[in-house]
């Protein structure tokens, strides 16, 4: 079997649409200059929300690819370093475990989409958690996979299980909470590893921690996730802690969602004023 499989050599069948990153950044620029309402693609995710089925939906599609990439991603580790040179077996053995999760964690999405009605491939499927599983040094793939966008699973997962709440569905209520245990424990073997391995490599880890503060602000782009209500998704600051976030790490990705959504926020103030 072939080492560090690249994105672009993904196995999916026809039902899936692939998109970049930078794809994915354009739409939402567009969406901003062209919709005069601030609030259509800026409020948490809730029942009373206008659009709040097309989003739940959308944001379950996007958990269910997501799950995918993060079991491919975990599978690729195991396989792409040697045992005891590049990465620890212990490590391999979480990433095992993780794949495990991940490959039920499909199942209970795919289910999951046909409850709340929506089909594979109905929303875009964004490559780029598989890009950030296709770094040269493990502990990369730690801080970018496990840390940031694992992270960002938390905040996700605990939005969806706080909707399926309001909403009353007791399925996605339960699923989600079900998952959000598995993605805890996720972050926090990123999070441990990610210190045991550069524990006397300073240089290391800070490039590994630089490299997730790249990921994380990517999925901040436009405010998508913060501790404010105006954001679609919440920073779930408790189950961080859990998962092996200091204070002050938490406090950084709040700070930077939150500016993330300011700007989003002028952005639509300057549309608003160019249309008039």
């Amino acid at each position: 079997m072939r080492k560090f499989f690249p994105v672009e050599d993904l196995a999916r069948d026809e039902r899936f649409n692939q998109i970049t990153m930078d794809d994915r950044m354009a739409d939402q620029r567009t969406a901003i200059t062209t919709d005069s309402r601030p609030s259509r693609a800026a409020n948490r995710i809730v029942p009373s929300r206008g659009d709040a089925s097309d989003a739940a939906r959308g944001l379950m599609h996007g958990i269910f690819v997501g799950e995918i990439q993060a079991l491919e991603g975990a599978g690729r580790t195991c396989w792409d370093f040697t045992t005891g040179e590049e990465a620890p077996f212990e490590l391999k053995l979480d990433m095992a475990r993780q794949c495990w999760d991940e490959a039920r964690h499909v199942e209970i999405s795919i289910k999951l989409s046909d409850w709340m009605g929506s089909e594979i491939g109905e929303y875009a499927e964004n490559t780029v958690l598989f890009q950030a599983a296709c770094s040269n040094d493990p502990v990369l793939r730690l801080a970018g996979v496990n840390r940031a966008l694992e992270g960002l699973a938390i905040d996700v997962f605990t939005t969806m299980k706080e909707f399926g709440e309001v909403a009353g569905d007791q399925y996605l209520e339960f699923a989600e909470d079900w998952m959000l245990a598995d993605e805890v424990t996720h972050v926090k073997m990123g999070s441990d590893w990610l210190r045991k391995i550069t524990e006397n490599d300073p240089e290391r880890r800070k490039k590994a921690l630089d490299f997730q503060s790249v990921v994380d602000k990517l999925f901040s782009y436009g405010g998508t996730r913060s501790e404010s209500q105006e954001s679609p998704i919440g920073l779930a600051r408790r189950f961080r802690e859990l998962a092996g976030f200091d204070d002050q790490e938490i406090d950084v990705i709040a700070d930077l969602s939150l500016a993330a959504l300011e700007e989003r926020k002028a952005a639509v103030l300057e549309a608003q004023a160019a249309h008039n």
